[in-house]
């Protein structure tokens, strides 16, 4: 009785002090994913330059969940489809070394125009599609930009600087051999460039202007998300600029760069949360509105609702 007794205390000892441990030190799978996740940089983006993650604080965060992470590296600036190619290239080669079937693709800006040329043609090799502040439909800061140089007949000159600044963040991130096309880019962001896209690559588009669209085409399920806000933090450095970027907006929704209604694709995760274009990936440095929600938090959300759908 004395032996079976102290055998139950100690059971009973163990619970207890499992409960109390604190959630690190459990066994954390919120974000386990069936599919790696592969997080997809916009324009200018890049994997990290130092110790300065694109994605701050977000691979991390899904990793302590128990994710497989990827953060890729495309060119900085080119056409949606080059640096589509080149990301279903990069997944062919974690494929071929690491016996990955399908993909989770989270692309931001520029990124998910990227994301969704791959699962367009080649959606054996993608389960999911997220994009993030996406401007599916084009962004009129691209129209102003792109009418404006030429106007003034100063296309060229502008092409070559932003090519060479495209190419100092290749060469600082470790990918000084990707090609820079700043004014391929820029048609790719434009209403014009993006219907263009659109019309060959429609997969996950709403059915309606401004709504949603089907959740699931070639066995690929869609999801988008956006900010609404611009001006979230007096200490962001990068809050003036958007600031600026959003006059072209004249008044409607947007995050800084892109509209309320052209972040809109598949089924839409929320399109108003309260940050702007650089807010979605935790930039700058974490810095964001005063009692807003977290960023990170809302991509290990987003990989737990991956994880429940099998994906």
């Amino acid at each position: 009785m004395t032996r079976r007794f102290t055998r139950g205390a100690l059971a009973l000892a163990c619970l207890a002090t499992a409960a109390a441990l604190p959630l690190s030190a459990q066994a954390d799978t919120y974000t386990q994913t069936r599919h790696p996740i592969v997080l997809v940089h916009g324009l200018f983006g890049f994997d990290a330059v130092g110790p300065i993650n694109y994605w701050y604080g977000v691979p991390s965060a899904l990793r302590s969940g128990g994710a497989r992470v990827y953060v890729s590296q495309q060119s900085a600036a080119n056409a949606s489809e080059v640096r589509g190619e080149q990301l279903l290239s990069e997944l062919r080669r974690l494929k071929a070394a690491h016996g990955h079937q399908k993909f989770n693709l989270i692309g931001h800006s520029h990124g998910g125009h990227t994301i969704r040329y791959v699962a367009a043609v080649a959606p054996d090799l993608v389960a999911s599609v997220t994009t993030v502040g996406t401007p599916h439909l084009g962004s009129p800061v691209a129209d102003v930009i792109r009418a404006g140089t030429g106007v003034t007949g100063t296309t060229a000159t502008l092409t070559a600087l932003v090519n060479g600044f495209a190419n100092v963040i290749s060469v600082l991130s470790g990918s000084p051999g990707l090609p820079q096309n700043s004014e391929a880019a820029m048609i790719s962001l434009t209403t014009q460039g993006s219907a263009a896209f659109n019309q060959r690559f429609p997969q996950g588009r709403p059915t309606s202007h401004c709504g949603t669209g089907p959740a699931s085409v070639n066995g690929v399920r869609y999801y988008s998300a956006s900010g609404t806000s611009v001006l979230t933090n007096v200490l962001d450095p990068l809050d003036g600029f958007l600031g600026l970027s959003s006059l072209a907006f004249w008044g409607q929704d947007n995050d800084g760069l892109v509209g309320r209604c052209s972040s809109r694709w598949g089924v839409v995760l929320r399109d108003n949360y309260p940050w702007n274009h650089l807010d979605e990936v935790n930039q700058a440095f974490g810095l964001r509105g005063l009692f807003t929600p977290d960023p990170v938090a809302f991509y290990r959300t987003q990989a737990n609702r991956l994880k429940l759908a099998g994906l």
